[in-house]
């Protein structure tokens, strides 16, 4: 079982040993990058767009919010791995060609990628 609250994602697993036991696991992510990533996000013309349109569908807002998870998410995987412009400029047009059935062609991916490596990078140095 997984939920996300207060900035904090944690999921609770059955041990091996004991199927009675469960063990918390936290992933220490900090809010602020979180927010920082939605903040963004929210700037979005062509995003705002598709969820306004429900181009996604009646769940749009929720595809929004998981788009900005899945962000998160990509930026916390294996930290000592290098993030590139480019992967996050084809996550986020892929997300937006599956979840909203909608092909940006106006840069507007770039900007917003981009902006995300921004915020990333000042969350790492702790200039948030």
């Amino acid at each position: 079982m997984e939920s996300i609250s207060g900035g904090r994602v944690s999921s609770t697993i059955n041990t091996p040993s004991t199927e009675d036991q469960k063990v918390a696991i936290v992933d220490p992510v900090s809010p602020d990058l979180r927010k920082a990533i939605s903040s963004v996000l929210s700037r979005w013309n062509g995003l705002e767009m598709a969820v306004q349109n429900q181009w996604g569908g009646r769940d749009s807002t929720h595809k929004a919010q998981q788009l900005s998870a899945d962000i998160l998410s990509w930026f916390s995987q294996s930290k000592a791995a290098p993030r590139y412009v480019e992967d996050l400029e084809n996550l986020l047009h892929e997300r937006m060609i599956l979840s909203f059935n909608t092909d940006i062609e106006d840069g507007s991916i770039e900007e917003v990628a981009e902006q995300l490596m921004i915020v990333h990078e000042e969350y790492l140095h702790g200039n948030h």
